[in-house]
């Protein structure tokens, strides 16, 4: 049987030295994490055989990478941060923490500080009148038995009619498509917005040129991101992708999941686009959600990964 260089006692003392197990400074969690990730890498280039000029290139793509701020795109676009949804869900079960409103990815593009607004909130700016189709959205936040949830803050976002997300695109104004509506008496939120369009990742970004490796298209479906909290209750990450669209059960970010398709009825009333201080087509979305108790005062917060204005 054939050992592995890897696997020798020399190299696996030289890994440890490389992870800083022979230093009393340091993280002792980065350390273990460390020397886990080399030790795979280096079995990765001896079992596959990886050339030298096939390490370099993957070097260089992850300079580009990051270079891009695609990172977060790669890690939805791999499953990976789906497998994490799949792996916490897993845990749940074995917990017993079940019901509710099924979680799924964030995604890259939340930006913290948008506007709080009590009940009911306008999303857009106004900026794609007469081109975007005013969309009603509403619903209402309850928890596992049922009960309204009232003073629940429900934090959405979503792209405008050529998908881009505002901040990401400098054409648009500061929190366009993103508010923070706080749930009425009887749990309810209301908002006005724009049916949002699905999304591909740039054509020549590195996330796309992984995908085309992997024979992949890079596509979202339309979509809404929630964060949804409540004092009490566990915060839940989610979104809602839009009925009707062609990459719905499609999504190159595998973030459709049952329970979490929103079902878009256009009307084309006159008389009930009138009411609604209209004179052109509208849509209407309503879509509640459900909480699950805090189990520890910590699971009523978001996760602590690094964002756009974090601080705000």
């Amino acid at each position: 049987m054939t050992v592995k260089i890897s696997q020798t006692p020399e190299l696996q003392a030289f890994f440890k030295t490389v992870s800083g197990a022979d230093s009393d400074q340091g993280s002792p969690r980065a350390k273990q994490l460390l020397f886990r990730l080399v030790n795979d890498v280096a079995r990765i280039v001896e079992d596959l055989e990886v050339t030298d000029d096939e390490f370099w290139a993957a070097v260089d793509y992850l300079n580009r990478l990051g270079a891009r701020n695609e990172a977060g795109l790669l890690a939805a676009g791999l499953g990976v941060e789906h497998f994490l949804d799949l792996l916490q869900d897993a845990k749940d079960a074995q917990a017993g923490q079940v019901g509710g409103t099924p979680r799924t990815i964030e995604g890259p593009l939340y930006v913290a500080g948008a506007p709080l607004c009590q009940g009911e909130a306008r999303l857009d700016d106004g900026s794609e009148a007469g081109v975007a189709t005013v969309l009603f959205l509403e619903g209402v936040v309850r928890d596992t038995e049922g009960n309204p949830v009232p003073g629940a803050v429900v934090d959405l976002w979503h792209a405008n009619t050529q998908g881009t997300y505002s901040y990401f695109d400098s054409s648009q104004t500061d929190y366009n498509l993103r508010r923070r509506i706080v749930t009425d008496a009887q749990g309810r939120y209301r908002a006005r917005s724009i049916v949002p369009s699905g999304y591909g990742c740039n054509p020549e970004g590195p996330t796309q040129e992984c995908l085309n490796l992997l024979g992949r298209h890079g596509q979202r479906p339309a979509h809404i991101h929630y964060f949804i909290s409540a004092p009490g209750y566990r915060h839940l990450t989610t979104q809602i992708n839009l009925s009707g669209d062609k990459y719905l059960w499609d999504d190159f970010a595998f973030a459709t999941r049952d329970g979490l398709v929103g079902q878009v009825v256009f009307v084309d009333d006159h008389q009930a686009a009138q009411a609604r201080g209209l004179d052109e087509r509208f849509a209407e979305l309503e879509f509640d959600f459900q909480l699950q108790p805090a189990v520890r005062p910590a699971a009523e917060q978001r996760s602590h990964r690094p964002r756009v204005l974090q601080n705000s």
